[in-house]
């Protein structure tokens, strides 16, 4: 993983759609990076957006801020923002703010 950021990203493209694969902890040392990365995606034109979220040991309030703000970005263009196979840790962070069922697919 990079510099103090604890959150690797790796990304597979394909049209009009763009699978984050995350790895580490979403928390205010790595939210940043994130959000620069999906919103790049979405203002490239990839409106369909699913973060797999299985190798996600944490994630923060600042990480719930982020899939929020990218959520409504994708649904404001017509496309989709899903995450594919939370960990438990994120299951439960979800389910606490009542948005595992709107997302997790």
């Amino acid at each position: 993983m990079r510099d103090n950021e604890e959150l690797e990203i790796q990304e597979e493209r394909s049209p009009g759609a763009v699978k984050f694969i995350l790895k580490g902890r979403v928390n205010a040392a790595s939210a940043n990076s994130l959000q620069y990365r999906l919103e790049t995606a979405i203002n490239e034109g990839h409106t369909n957006i699913v973060v797999n979220m299985f190798r996600i040991e944490y994630l923060s309030s600042v990480g719930i801020r982020v899939i929020l703000k990218i959520y409504k970005e994708t649904s404001e263009k017509g496309g989709t923002f899903k995450i594919e196979r939370p960990s438990e840790n994120v299951k439960n962070v979800l389910g606490m703010v009542a948005l595992k069922d709107m997302m997790v697919e």
